[in-house]
């Protein structure tokens, strides 16, 4: 099970920059991170970044009940999301739900983002999937992440946004804005004729040295 050393500070840390980078408004989105009792720190519920405090994240079990939290605050209303991905996934430590701009654009179109950079497929694992649709909130939502997350650093939610996931939030950060730049790239190469997807050789193997690295993250 993967783990992230002083969960809270990474977790702020990385929403805090998520908001600078424009990946999120206000109180959208949200992360957590896995803590070494197994326990998951979440952002809360309708609390804006530029505000938030170590004090404002929410601890959870992998049942979603609360373990410690702050008089008024409640974990993100996401959280089925984040522990469905715990849950499947043993090797990553943090998950990053976001809504950006371009990659938004593809999710709400159920389109999914091709693999046209080379290090998209390290960083990412290949072609970005999107899901079926699920009601945000619901498990429904979880259980379609991990279907499209198999092997991959990222997917799209339908008509929703994203998410990411890996063994640390910085790390699910950088995740995070390399879809949306590629989303952006890709969406403007439509205006030229379409993206053209690397070879498939290509892919694979760019795909092998990503499930290294999350296997064996530096």
């Amino acid at each position: 099970m993967r783990y992230v050393d002083d969960a809270p500070a990474a977790v702020l840390a990385a929403a805090k920059d998520m908001l600078r980078r424009g990946l999120v408004e206000g109180t959208a989105g949200n992360i957590s991170a896995r803590q070494e009792d197994g326990s998951i720190v979440i952002t809360p519920s309708s609390v804006d970044y530029a505000d938030m405090a170590l004090d404002d994240l929410v601890v959870i079990d992998l049942d979603g009940e609360p373990i410690s939290a702050k008089e008024g605050r409640s974990p993100s209303s996401e959280k089925l999301l984040h522990l469905a991905c715990y849950k499947a996934f043993d090797d990553i430590g943090s998950v990053i739900h976001s809504h950006p701009v371009h990659a938004t654009m593809f999710a709400v179109a159920h389109r999914g983002i091709p693999a046209c950079i080379d290090e998209f497929s390290i960083y990412v694992g290949g072609d970005v999937r999107c899901t079926a649709y699920g009601a945000s909130g619901t498990a429904d939502v979880g259980a379609e992440a991990v279907k499209a997350l198999e092997g991959r650093g990222a997917a799209l939610l339908a008509n929703h946004g994203m998410v990411a996931v890996g063994p640390k939030p910085s790390t699910v950060l950088h995740i995070t804005a390399l879809v949306e730049r590629s989303a952006h790239i890709v969406w403007g190469a439509e205006s030229l004729g379409g993206p053209r997807p690397l070879p498939d050789e290509v892919n694979q193997g760019f795909a092998g040295i990503y499930g290294f690295l999350r296997q064996n993250p530096m």
